[in-house]
């Protein structure tokens, strides 16, 4: 049994983990920089302790963080997400100081992490990739004969990274022989690695991952799908579940197909397993995530499952307590990620003072956050807010229920996506399913809105009108 738990992140994915722990009857200890001494999850942990004052630093410094852990005697670390959540050598570090890592093993960080390698991998198991090379490119000449074998379009990946780091899609020769430097030097900045490999380029494909939940005892089912492909810049934005592209049959064929990415992998603990499908519907594997992901709520809301709770569990070595056939997914959920960008400029992050904040409510509502009246959103980190979720019997229910929470969420004082997202829940296409990768790409235009004017600022100009009429 675990007494106390390190939480190696921040944000509202660090107060969801002590949640899991209040309720599990774990102590938590929070890391936090200056910038973040004051949030909401510092506030609610049972210890908190500065990691740094920087603030990026601390929450990558592997070693502070084990000595933090050791000061204060605790059990176990939960990595979160972002961060060092997929680094092998923190993994490795807590291994080898006897503390628990939440998570899956250091071999298997190491290995998924890595895409050419979980690519080897899986195709020795029998596992559809996406067509492309199985090494890495060490040269211009190598990547033009890979690309006229696979044929145009390409593209150019990072092998340590995701979240479109490292991305270039390439219609050309001439286009690839220009981007390959660009990618393997963003690639080298990003994630100290400047491998890169190829792949073809599916076009406008579906983006749908699996959770898989796997124990220490060769236990191993998956909860279901989340189709993620509303995204902007290879980052999610609305996340959905279950798919509404799927029928039974595919639906158990991509599942078996997790299922065995996991085994293959020698998985233990969460993880996603995420895949590409064509517009023939043939689907290929793409990655797999070795962490908790931002939009594990959908799951958590459609299956009744815990997800973090199950992490902490595994963890401390104790079984699945439920078999594939006791999985049952019961109506759909929709997330919205709230971030603090402005869409109408082309989605550039906003900063400042929270001025005032009302979150809707009901029932099939919830809101995971770290966002309060009065905070001040630092320029340091991801600019997400809180994340939107809500369940509906059926798929019109939840867009409904959606459109009405977005409609009902106040945060005044900075821009944010809410107003894009209730354009997209009223957009035809959305309701009726019809949507891939490209949906925001192709729909920005009709999913313009008009600024919502505070109401200080109407008290204000109506004020001003009365002055100015009677003459004071």
């Amino acid at each position: 049994m675990f007494k106390k738990v390190l939480i190696a992140n921040r944000g509202e994915i660090a107060l969801r983990i002590i949640r899991a722990c209040k309720e599990l009857k774990i102590a938590t200890v929070a890391i936090h920089s200056e910038a973040d001494a004051t949030t909401l999850y510092v506030k609610k942990a049972d210890e908190s302790c500065l990691v740094g004052p920087g603030p990026l630093s601390g929450y990558l410094n592997i070693y502070k963080i084990i000595d933090l852990a050791k000061q204060r005697g605790v059990d176990a670390i939960h990595p979160g997400y972002g961060f060092l959540a997929e680094n092998p050598e923190f993994a490795k570090a807590c291994e080898e100081n006897d503390i628990t890592f939440i998570g899956p093993s250091s071999d298997a960080v190491h290995k998924l992490g890595n895409k050419i390698v979980s690519r080897q991998i899986m195709t020795k198991a029998g596992i559809p990739i996406v067509p492309g090379a199985l090494e890495k490119i060490n040269s211009e000449d190598e990547a033009t004969a890979e690309a006229n074998r696979l044929g145009y379009p390409v593209m150019l990946k990072a092998a340590a990274g995701g979240g479109g780091r490292g991305l270039r899609i390439c219609r050309n020769e001439d286009e690839l022989r220009r981007f390959l430097p660009i990618a393997k030097k963003e690639s080298l900045s990003a994630f100290g690695d400047e491998d890169v490999y190829l792949e073809k380029c599916l076009e406008s494909p579906r983006h749908i991952e699996f959770q898989i939940v796997a124990d220490n005892h060769g236990n191993v089912i998956h909860l279901g799908e989340r189709d993620c492909s509303i995204q902007r810049r290879h980052q999610k934005l609305v996340e959905i579940a279950p798919s509404l592209l799927l029928d039974e049959k595919l639906r158990q064929e991509m599942g078996a197909a997790a299922v065995a990415a996991a085994k293959a992998a020698n998985y233990n603990n969460v993880g996603t397993v995420e895949f590409l499908i064509d517009k023939n519907k043939n689907f290929y594997f793409l990655e797999m995530n070795t962490r908790i992901q931002v939009e594990h709520t959908v799951t958590e809301e459609v299956t009744g499952i815990d997800i973090v709770r199950e992490m902490i569990r595994i963890a401390r070595g104790e079984r699945l307590f439920i078999k594939q056939d006791d999985v049952k997914i019961r109506g759909y959920a929709i997330e919205c990620r709230i971030n603090a960008e402005d869409p109408k400029n082309n989605f550039i992050p906003t900063t400042g003072r929270v001025t005032a904040y009302y979150s809707p409510g009901g029932i099939g509502v919830r809101i995971d956050g770290n966002v309060y009246v009065g905070y001040t959103i630092p320029t340091y980190y991801d600019s997400m807010l809180a994340k939107l979720t809500v369940r509906g019997r059926t798929w019109e229910e939840a867009v409904d229920r959606m459109y009405r929470c977005l409609d009902e969420y106040v945060i005044r004082g900075v821009k944010t996506t809410i107003p894009f997202y209730k354009r997209i829940m009223l957009d035809e296409n959305f309701k009726k399913g019809e949507f891939n990768t490209n949906y925001i790409d192709q729909k920005i235009e009709e999913l313009v809105y008009q600024d919502e004017r505070d109401p200080k600022d109407l008290v204000l100009a109506i004020s001003a009108a009365i002055v100015a009429h009677s003459g004071l």
